[in-house]
């Protein structure tokens, strides 16, 4: 049954009333325009009626809270797949309960989760074993403390595969050193780290030949223009 037969209003969503225990995945992306307005309550009563749920797109959801993290981790131990990106409100106690009952995550988009710290990571790098994807873009807080204890978690050698760190001021060359044992890792995203570099990440592919590495360094001097344009940088560069 598509999204839109069972969404009935920003405030209440009547899930109970249609057979939701066999849902495995849902999508708010559909309601961009009201995607502000929705809150916990009616997210909490989909967790609580759809035990066998997979996937949870609720990114750009702003208002909504621990309040969901904690109805998933209590409703939903198959989750595998979570994507909360601008959810500025959740916080690392709700990704504790979240880590310490949902043991199938496999990809988690956590961008602009700003409140959350080095906490978080290690409950996911404790209870997580199968996490494959992981983006922690402007998770400002983060440090290389936390990236040491998701290299050295049960998802590390085996499973990690993409860590998006986009923005993560905080992070150093350190972190590099942390992943360097995830021989599954494939991509990792650096754009703004402004304390990564590039002897770090030539370091780092000394041990992951085949990583893709997504970064930017800005020129010491920028270049004079030509013919009164602006050179354009693509974020698009691979440091090789």
């Amino acid at each position: 049954m598509p999204v839109q037969n069972w969404y009935l209003g920003i405030q209440a969503w009547n899930v109970l009333a249609l057979d939701g225990s066999n849902w495995q995945r849902i999508d708010l992306f559909d309601f961009q325009r009201d995607i502000e307005q929705i809150t916990d309550e009616g997210l909490i009563t989909i967790c609580r009626g759809c035990h066998k749920l997979q996937s949870l797109c609720a990114s750009g959801c702003s208002n909504i809270t621990d309040a969901i993290l904690n109805a998933l981790g209590q409703n939903c131990p198959r989750l595998r797949i979570l994507e909360v990106a601008r959810c500025s409100q959740l916080t690392d106690v709700g990704f504790t309960t979240l880590a310490r009952n949902c043991h199938e995550l496999e990809k988690m988009d956590l961008e602009e989760c700003v409140q959350i710290t080095d906490s978080t990571l290690i409950q996911l790098s404790i209870h997580c074993p199968r996490l494959q994807v992981l983006s922690l873009s402007h998770c400002e807080l983060i440090t290389d403390d936390g990236i040491r204890h998701l290299g050295n978690g049960a998802c590390a050698h085996d499973q990690l595969e993409v860590i998006e760190l986009d923005n993560c001021p905080l992070i150093t060359d350190a972190s590099l050193e942390h992943l360097k044992s995830c021989h599954s890792l494939e991509r990792i995203e650096l754009y703004d780290c402004q304390q990564i570099t590039r002897a770090g990440i030539k370091r780092l592919r000394t041990h992951l030949p085949n990583i893709k590495v997504h970064a930017y360094f800005a020129p010491v001097t920028p270049p004079p223009s030509v013919g009164g344009s602006r050179q354009r940088f693509c974020r698009c560069c691979i440091i090789l």
